[in-house]
């Protein structure tokens, strides 16, 4: 087993290329392509290509072989590439975007897309080999202390991408002795005492999940707010999020049925991976309650993994700029990508650290 995996970024690069070329180029053939990016390989191999990326719902082809053309597809706005500098270059109030829930993206749009290219979940199901071979070599307490390893590193991760200054090293003392912090508040030592609360939940039931319910994302968020100012259960009021102009719904009613198509439709997903990434951006994107969404999805998110013998995420190396910036691109545009490669990245690193 190769110590140190990586997502091949030539082949992403050359795949970028092309959709762009056809975003630009609508109804091009094949060998339009290869002229106009002069690319360095035979028309039979860039068919190959354009095939896997036909697969992935990227782009559509139209008509037979020889004279077969290409668009890009409906379902390129959610999972196609995207620069996130030169999004971020405009100001907030200069970016064209969705700033009103899409009702149709849960009911419709992303059943029908597969979300992961297939190289994508090549690399994901090697990375999740290695962490099944990893984890049958420990013992039962070995076990146990890699996950607590993991569980201090999202709690305290989770945390400060909600502006919790704890350091990790003042979180670990907090978890493992329940010391707190000087100069910290209560409400940090709490928020991240929660935390830990909620992984242990999801540790000894695995499969309270699953499936997933309305009911059970209420529970996990009243345990990640206990002894905070934060009101529990689904928001009758409306709420803003800061950095965007994107506005979610309002009504609460409107708000658990989105919750319930949420619901459904990572129930009727059988690859973990897509259950547990469309999890992290949904709940946020809905955000169900007033305060404590992301968070929510975070351990939501791991608790399919979990119940589902994958590896856990600590989001440990993400910047919390980053993170922000991925959501709200989903939130602005319904693009998944961006949320997609923190979440490739997030995982490779927990494979390779933990365990």
């Amino acid at each position: 087993m190769i110590d140190k995996l990586q997502m091949p970024k030539k082949s992403n690069k050359r795949q970028n290329d092309i959709i762009q070329f056809i975003k630009n180029n609508p109804n091009c053939t094949s060998l339009e392509i290869l002229e106009g990016l002069k690319l360095e390989m035979s028309i039979v191999t860039l068919r190959r290509v354009l095939q896997e990326l036909s697969a992935s719902s990227l782009i559509n082809a139209l008509g037979e072989l020889k004279s077969r053309k290409y668009i890009i597809s409906n379902s390129y706005n959610v999972i196609g590439p995207i620069d996130v500098d030169q999004y971020f270059k405009k100001e907030i109030d200069e970016r064209i975007i969705q700033d009103s829930f899409n009702h149709v993206l849960i009911k419709d749009t992303l059943r029908s897309i597969s979300i992961f290219t297939n190289t994508e979940l090549d690399f994901l199901i090697i990375l999740q080999e290695k962490f099944t071979l990893n984890a049958s070599k420990l013992s039962k307490s070995e076990y146990k202390n890699e996950l607590e390893r993991l569980a201090i590193d999202l709690s305290w991760k989770s945390s400060q991408i909600e502006g919790n200054t704890y350091s990790l090293l003042e979180t670990e003392r907090l978890l493992k002795d329940k010391e707190t912090a000087a100069g910290k508040t209560k409400e940090e030592a709490s928020m991240l005492l929660n935390h830990k609360e909620a992984l242990d939940f999801i540790i000894n039931q695995p499969d309270y999940i699953n499936p997933l319910k309305v009911s059970s994302i209420e529970d996990i968020h009243s345990i990640l707010v206990k002894d905070l100012d934060i009101t529990r259960n689904i928001r009758s009021r409306r709420v803003g999020i800061s950095g965007t102009n994107y506005k979610p719904l309002e009504n609460e009613f409107q708000i658990k049925e989105a919750l319930e198509s949420m619901c459904n439709l990572i129930n009727s997903r059988n690859n973990v991976f897509e259950k547990a990434l469309l999890t992290l951006v949904l709940i946020s994107y809905i955000q169900p309650f007033s305060d404590g969404n992301k968070r929510t999805a975070r351990i939501i998110s791991n608790a399919i993994l979990i119940n589902n013998h994958y590896c856990p995420i600590s989001f440990r190396t993400i910047d919390s700029i980053d993170y922000k910036k991925a959501m709200l691109i989903f939130y602005e545009q319904t693009n998944i990508n961006p949320f997609k490669n923190v979440f490739i990245g997030q995982f490779e690193f927990a494979v390779n650290t933990y365990f």
